[in-house]
Parts: structure tokens; C-alpha cells; sequence
């Protein structure tokens, strides 16, 4: 509970839909590269839904689950009463969104939490043209809240990824589900807010966030840009009650597409490490250091015998960058380690005392110590 009144929520049902009105004033022709398209003299999305919406699924999921009643374990109760020996298990179910990213293969991108229902699964994909597939479940990845399903079909329609480290606060968005089982939606909105984190609601957090209305059924669903293409799996809200208030998240499409191909190849992600503990760099702290800027992860452990250690990093040097890509908080020290596989060498951009240097780190793989814990990188 947040403020007495605000929550997160993020049920097996929940995710995004946009409820700002795009209000016109001015706009162009659509191209490429241009904003709102115009039809008749009129803007509308409609040529950008029609390009999205054959790709974009209902997922209906069925599972069962053992019966947690304490009165089930007790021996004299279940022989008092003649039940049986073996545990008692309930039937249940979870709807939601999912995205096609491949139609050659039938790959559908997918929450975590929509299929992570109870055991002995059925899950059924419905297509916007009322075809309906039994899926496979590729591989899901809680952390990142991400899973991969995949049906055999013909003259499927996917969804193309965009690159959304592209994406700026004020981009306008779609969002494409199925809310509260209506059947396929569409809403709009803006980019809110991009890399949010420590909320609470993953283990791994670099959320865009979004004035998107959330509501049950949506999880899972495509965020796309005004070209028709995917920036974002939409997962989670912030809310009173599970409705929308205008503060939604949804997981970028390059981490998405990064856990895909992890899952398809491997059936799980495989995540390394190099051996060190993180923190961010507050406007205090670059002070003490004589820091101008408070960008940064700044080291403050370094375990033993360590990929780290090896390299010479050492407790208070800052993280700036990795392979020449900036590196602004832990959180997006996080995503260049997390995402790295086992082997890999990256290339650090460290200022110990103020002075530049450049340490080269291969990833290691986690320990079972640490594998557990989020503090580790």
C-alpha cells in the first residue's frame, strides 16, 4: 500500500490500454516519420491500427491448483469424512493480451504472470479473425515478467519490434488488448516517463511508463508507436483499485525481444555476472567525490576472486559507461549486465579519483550465493 490509498496491482488480468484523447491541432499529411495520420480531412489512427491489431491475441489460460485448506493435510479429518488420499485440487483461470512477433514461427510474446497459472496448463490464442490455436508454452521469465508461446498457424500477422531506446517522454502510443474479456481494444496515449524502477513490482525494473488506462485483461498486450510498431509489452499499473488513473508500465521492446531469443534458444534466461555491488550516485555523494554530475553506478563492493576483481575494479570507482553507451543510474548498470551473456567482455568506462579509465570484464556466471539476490551484478 502506497499513501494509504495507492497500490500497485498487478493481477494475472492486468495491463494497459491509453485513455488520453490525441487532440489534433495542426498536423500533416501522415508519412513516414510524420505524426497523426489524415483521412478525409480528418486525423485519425485507424491506417496504424489496421496494421497492428491481426497481431495482437487473446490468451485464455486454464490451470489447477492443490487445495490450500489446513484441514485437507489432517489425517483423522480426510478418514472422518472419507476423502481421498491424493490432494484435492481446484480449477483456475486467467485471461489476457499477447503479441505476435513472428509469424513465420508462430511466436507470441506474452506476460509472465498471464501463464504462470497453476499446473497442468491449457492455453488457448485467439486471433483477431476469430481463429482459435492451442499454444505451447516456449519459456516464461519471471524476473523480467516476460514469457514466449507459440502456435502453428498459417498466414499469421506479426507485429514489428521498434527500438525503444528511441522512444521520448511526450511520443504518443497505442495500446491493443483485451480488457475485462470485451474483446480486442484499442486506446491512446503518451510516454509518461522512461526507465522507471524500484517500484516493487519485478525483480528486474527499466519500465516506460505511460498516462495509459490499465485494466484487467490487457496484460500482455502491444504499446505501439504511431508507425505500428512495438515499443512495449504492456504489465503493470499503479492504482487504488486495479483501475486507471493514468500511471501504467510496460516492459521496453528491446528487453523483451532480448528475453525472447534467451527462451527460445535456451528455455530459460541464463543470466551472469561479474562479481560486484552497486549503487546510485547521489548529488551528495558526486560531491564528496568533487563529481560534477551524479550520473553513475557507483561500486561500493567488490566480491572476492570475482570477474570484477580480476579486472582491478575496485570499491568507489563509477560506472559511466559499458561498450560506449552511457551509463545514467543502477538501474541501467542493471540492464547492460543482465541482459550480457556468460563469456561476454564488456568494456568499462570507470573514473576512480576523478581520473578516467577503461577496465575490460568478462561475465561470469551467477553464484549460487548470490543468485538470489538483486544487489549482486
Amino acid at each position: 500500500m502506497i499513501s494509504g490509498q495507492r497500490r500497485f496491482r498487478r493481477s494475472r488480468l492486468a495491463a494497459l490500454g491509453l485513455a488520453s484523447c490525441i487532440v489534433a491541432l495542426g498536423v500533416a499529411p501522415f508519412t513516414a516519420g510524420a505524426g497523426i495520420p489524415i483521412l478525409n480531412d480528418v486525423p485519425t489512427l485507424a491506417p496504424v491500427v489496421d496494421k497492428v491489431v491481426q497481431g495482437v491475441v487473446n490468451i485464455a489460460v486454464s490451470g489447477s491448483v492443490e487445495v490450500q485448506n489446513p484441514l485437507m493435510s489432517d489425517p483423522f479429518f480426510r478418514q472422518f469424512f472419507r476423502l481421498p488420499n491424493q490432494p484435492l485440487r481446484r480449477q483456475v483461470q486467467a485471461a489476457g493480451s499477447g503479441v505476435i512477433v513472428d509469424a513465420d514461427k508462430g511466436y507470441i510474446l506474452t506476460n509472465n504472470h498471464v501463464v504462470a497459472v497453476g499446473q497442468e496448463q491449457t492455453i488457448e490464442v485467439t486471433l483477431k479473425d476469430k481463429r482459435h490455436f492451442k499454444a505451447k508454452l516456449v519459456g516464461r521469465d519471471p524476473e523480467t515478467d516476460i514469457a514466449v508461446l507459440k502456435i502453428d498457424g498459417d498466414n499469421l500477422t506479426a507485429v514489428e519490434f521498434a527500438d525503444s531506446d528511441r522512444v521520448r517522454v511526450g511520443d504518443y502510443t497505442l495500446a491493443i488488448g483485451n480488457p475485462f474479456g470485451l474483446g480486442q481494444t484499442v486506446t491512446s496515449g503518451i510516454v509518461s516517463a522512461l526507465g522507471r524502477s524500484g517500484l516493487g513490482i519485478e525483480g528486474y525494473e527499466d519500465f516506460i511508463q505511460t498516462d495509459a488506462s490499465i485494466n484487467p485483461g490487457n496484460s500482455g498486450g502491444a504499446l505501439v508507436d504511431l508507425h505500428g510498431q512495438l515499443i512495449g509489452i504492456n504489465t503493470a499499473i499503479l492504482g487504488p483499485s486495479g483501475g486507471n488513473v493514468g500511471i501504467g508500465f510496460a516492459v521496453p521492446a528491446n528487453i523483451a525481444r532480448q528475453i525472447m531469443i534467451d527462451l527460445i534458444k535456451n528455455g530459460e534466461v541464463k543470466r551472469g555476472q561479474i562479481g560486484i555491488r552497486t549503487q546510485d550516485l547521489t548529488p551528495d555523494i558526486a560531491s564528496n567525490l568533487g563529481l560534477e554530475k551524479s550520473d553513475g553506478a557507483l561500486i561500493a563492493q567488490v566480491a572476492a576472486n570475482s570477474a570484477a576483481a580480476n579486472a582491478g575494479l575496485q570499491a568507489g570507482d563509477l560506472i559511466v559507461g559499458v561498450d560506449g553507451q552511457p551509463v545514467h543510474n543502477v538501474a541501467d548498470f542493471h540492464r547492460r549486465i543482465d541482459f550480457a551473456h556468460v563469456g561476454d567482455v564488456l568494456k568499462l568506462s570507470v573514473l576512480r579519483e576523478g581520473k578516467p579509465e577503461t577496465v575490460k570484464v568478462t561475465i561470469e556466471s551467477t553464484r549460487p550465493s548470490q543468485r538470489q539476490s538483486r544487489q549482486w551484478n
